[in-house]
């Protein structure tokens, strides 16, 4: 009818692209984890840097990123069909935007911030091994490394990335691929291998164990809350050569459950077990965690150890960065059982190390019950301090 205002029809207003990127990126920084806090802000400086280049754009880019088809030989352009292209006289020149930030920018403020002695060399090196691929996402280029960063005669200083096309893929927009996930993330720690022997694994395992001639095992177990522990692991013994640590819980032998078992009982239990198998289920040290700390230009991390205990840490050292807290005992240096040594010898173990330390660490409390009526001169003369195969 005439005179009759009809209802404008509704349109769901459209989400922004770019708040679907930060949504995204800022959910992929909080899944992702790193072995301590130098690798975070290590990685957080790069990933900037890679930011900053895909959206300025950089050589075989445009300067807002959409990416060029790349140039093609003459040979190439006759066999692909392609007539070469006239050429264009520029009678001036072209306005260049200005630089970007460099891919794998200067660390000095990372270093002065956390006392490090780091380069970008070395952490392109440990966040990418195999020096050639930054990200790969599908449908998107990779960002490629190719050997030392070389210096553009617009852009004094700053490598540029490279762009090439997914296999099957057309020219899409470079972007930085991020980790996946839960994916562990150590552009300062690298492949550490300490961090790998110290590694406290999920979930349970099946471990099958014999005896000497002398009809032992080599380890003493201990009662602790309901469950039965491994209190101590004597060297060179059968126990050692199958990788039971200090710490770790036995939940079954030979298929009975060992919950609410006395550490007497659980004694009997491998006393009266065969001598060519013994068959357990474990569970990786349950009361202990590992800290990944770096030592600082003088070598230290920055913990203050008496008798295996820590009793203090150095203000803005990588033990305090870290989470490192007092009043916990340390089990592991990079994977190698020290508890027992001298704090001389905890000492020499640390300073040959390495600059990246991973240490295991169980609260004061727990680790006094655990080896409460053990006597200290069985676990300075016999506890296992061998370094763990990888």
């Amino acid at each position: 009818m005439l005179g009759e205002r009809r209802p404008r029809p509704q349109t769901a207003p459209t989400p922004s692209p770019f708040l679907s990127q930060d949504t995204g990126a800022a959910a992929a920084a909080m899944a992702t984890l790193y072995p301590s806090l130098e690798d975070m802000k290590g990685h957080q400086v790069l990933q900037v840097g890679v930011r900053s280049m895909s959206l300025w754009g950089g050589e075989g880019l445009t300067p807002r990123g959409s990416p060029r088809a790349p140039p093609f030989s003459r040979q190439a352009q006759a066999a692909a069909g392609v007539g070469t292209p006239a050429t264009t006289v520029l009678t001036e020149k072209p306005k260049l935007p200005s630089a970007p930030p460099m891919l794998y920018p200067n660390l000095a403020e990372l270093e002065d911030y956390m006392g490090l002695a780091l380069s970008s060399e070395e952490i392109q090196k440990k966040l990418f091994p195999d020096s050639s691929t930054v990200g790969v996402r599908a449908g998107a280029p990779t960002c490629r490394v190719l050997g030392p960063p070389k210096h553009s005669k617009h852009l004094p200083g700053g490598p540029i990335p490279q762009p090439r096309p997914a296999p099957g893929q057309g020219h899409g927009a470079l972007t930085p691929a991020g980790p996946l996930p839960g994916q562990l993330v150590a552009p300062l720690s690298g492949n550490n291998a300490g961090l790998r022997r110290a590694e406290i694994k999920p979930g349970v395992r099946e471990i099958h164990l014999c005896k000497d001639e002398r009809g032992k095992t080599g380890l003493q177990l201990r009662n602790i809350d309901q469950g039965i522990f491994v209190q101590l692991v004597k060297a060179n013994s059968p126990a050692s050569l199958v990788g039971l640590r200090f710490g770790d819980q036995i939940l079954q032998i030979d298929g009975k459950n060992c919950t609410g078992w006395s550490s007497d009982k659980a004694h009997r239990a491998l006393k009266k077990a065969s001598p060519e198998k013994i068959v357990m289920v474990v569970r990786d040290r349950p009361f202990q965690r590992t800290v990944t700390v770096h030592k600082d230009s003088t070598g230290h991390v920055g913990v203050v150890v008496k008798k295996g205990k820590i009793v203090s840490l150095a203000k803005d050292s990588s033990a305090a960065r870290n989470g490192l807290l007092t009043h916990h005992y340390i089990c592991e240096v990079n994977g190698q059982n020290v508890i027992g040594m001298k704090d001389k010898q905890l000492m020499e173990v640390l300073a040959d190390a390495g600059n990246v330390v991973t240490l295991t660490i169980i609260p004061a409390v727990i680790y006094e019950h655990m080896v409460k009526r053990l006597s200290a001169g069985l676990v300075k003369s016999s506890m296992d301090h061998s370094i763990p195969d990888l």
